[in-house]
This record gives structure tokens, C-alpha cells and sequence, in this order.
């Protein structure tokens, strides 16, 4: 009788452990230094560049698909007050969004813009920075009710940085908003683009990264278990076209997303509570 319920129970723990993935479909579990991995991007090559957000190093680190870091680099003038997303332009730029805001009151958010840190030859990159205010918030922080200017989520398209931010406001109505900054060197006042309702679970509807395909005809927002895939739309509001709700099945610490090709999808989450820490991939098909 033993055997049975001891039997009963693995099978129970390793279903339910497979569940915790849902319809991700698992690469490769990233290195316990970066447990608190916020953003991904890739150039195509079987691996990634990974950061974390706030209270770790001011470094970018690439990672290849068996969980090994190859090349860390020290951003030589870009602290990490709270970095949160990763994003390419068509030139091989990377940005890495320093505008993680969880309590609201920053005044000192940024993005960072980094040559191409793959011909990189040394431990250490140059950043250029792209400074930022959201000309609507006019209180650091707002009220309970207006915590709207957090953000974990950007994408490049054109000449424009977009920024969709995380609402941390109560009660939760799911309103993400859309902003807009030049992809250069300076200091901005962030252009309000639209406003958008992904969903009203404060649990799942917290938009936590955002990336666009390679042939800039998909845009997908995660959240900590769905994604938000963006078709047949025109700029800039790209949320004027249709949106489709993807329940992954997960429900770890989603944090980040980015195009392996233009069906393709890599996403990791953070380890937290004993899970998660991985790097999942896919398929829109």
C-alpha cells in the first residue's frame, strides 16, 4: 500500500512540476548568477544577452543555449538603478531599459544605447544615454490609484524607442500606456502614443516585456503567464490592430521575451519560491 501512494505521489509531483511550464518548452536552465534575469535579447546565434534588474552589476552577459555565460561585459557609464528590458535596432544597437520604477517616483529614468556587444573585444562597453520623463506624471510618487509609470517592457521600430508600462496601481484596471522616445543621445520628454487594456487579473495582466518580429509584423507583450501578440496594425498606436490572448499555462516569474525568428519566441523567467530560472522557447505556429 506503501509503494502505491509513494508511486501516486511522484507521478502527481512530476506532472504538476511539468505544468508549472504550461506550453513553454524548456532550453536550458540559466546560471544561478543570474536568478534575477529581466531581460533578453538575441542576435541569432544560439545564444543571448541577459541583464538583471536592480541590485546587481552593471554588466550585460551572453549566454549560449546549454546555461553557459561566454562573455560578460561591464557597462562602463550605465548603473543599474533597475535595468528591465533588452531591445536590438536593425544597426545591431542594444538597449537595455533603465526605467524600472516599482514604487513610482524616479526621476532619473534612462536607456541605455550600446554598440553591438558581439564584436565587442574587451570586458567593457561604452553606453550612450537616452534620458526620459513622462510629461503626465506630475507626482513622485502618485496616489495608490495612478501608479502608472513603472515599466519593464521596450521595443525598437524606425528611429523610436516604445516603452509600455506596468501598472501598479490599486484598484487594477489593467491599463497598460504607450510611450515614445527618439533612438538617440539626449534627454526627452517621453510622447504618450495610446493606452490599452491587455486584461484586469492583477495576477496575469502586468505587462513585464515586449519585442516585435523581425519583419516588424507581430509585436508580443508577456506577462506573468499570458502573452499579447499584436497583428494588422499601423503606427504608431500599434494596439489599433487586433490582439490575441495567449494563456501560456505558466504562472512563474515571467520577466522577459524576444523574436528567435519571426514564429519563434525565447522567454525566462526569474527563480523564485523553488522555480522558474529558465530559458523556454515558443512557438507562435
Amino acid at each position: 500500500m506503501s509503494k502505491i501512494i509513494l508511486t501516486t505521489f511522484l507521478l502527481i509531483s512530476i506532472l504538476t512540476s511539468c505544468s508549472n511550464y504550461g506550453q513553454l518548452k524548456v532550453i536550458t536552465d540559466l546560471p544561478s548568477s543570474l536568478s534575477e534575469n529581466s531581460g533578453l535579447a538575441t542576435y541569432n546565434d544560439s545564444t543571448i544577452w541577459a541583464i538583471e534588474d536592480s541590485g546587481n552589476k552593471d554588466e550585460i552577459y551572453q549566454v549560449n543555449f546549454k546555461g553557459k555565460i561566454l562573455k560578460s561585459l561591464e557597462v562602463k557609464n550605465g548603473k543599474n538603478h533597475d535595468w528591465e528590458d533588452l531591445t536590438i535596432d536593425t544597426a545591431g544597437n542594444l538597449y537595455i531599459a533603465d526605467i524600472g520604477n516599482n514604487a513610482n517616483e524616479r526621476k532619473n529614468l534612462e536607456i541605455l544605447k550600446l554598440p553591438n556587444p558581439t564584436i565587442e573585444p574587451g570586458d567593457k562597453i561604452d553606453a550612450e544615454k537616452i534620458e526620459l520623463y513622462y510629461p503626465d506624471q506630475k507626482d513622485f510618487p502618485p496616489k495608490k490609484d495612478a501608479l502608472f509609470y513603472d515599466s519593464e517592457a521596450i521595443f525598437h521600430h524606425g528611429d523610436k524607442i516604445y516603452i509600455v508600462t506596468k501598472n501598479r496601481s490599486h484598484s487594477f484596471t489593467g491599463e497598460a500606456r504607450i510611450y515614445s522616445v527618439p533612438d538617440t543621445k539626449g534627454s526627452y520628454e517621453a510622447s504618450l502614443v495610446g493606452t490599452f487594456i491587455p486584461c484586469t487579473s492583477w495576477n496575469t495582466c502586468r505587462i513585464t516585456s515586449i519585442d516585435i518580429s523581425p519583419k516588424g509584423d507581430k509585436i508580443i507583450a508577456l506577462s506573468y503567464g499570458k502573452l499579447f501578440v499584436f497583428t494588422d496594425f499601423t503606427w504608431d498606436d500599434f494596439t489599433k490592430g487586433n490582439m490575441q490572448e495567449i494563456d501560456l499555462g505558466a504562472r512563474s516569474q515571467l520577466e522577459s521575451v524576444c523574436f528567435l525568428n519571426d514564429d519563434t519566441l525565447l522567454i525566462s523567467d526569474e527563480k523564485a519560491h523553488g522555480e522558474g530560472g529558465n530559458l523556454y522557447t515558443y512557438s507562435l505556429k
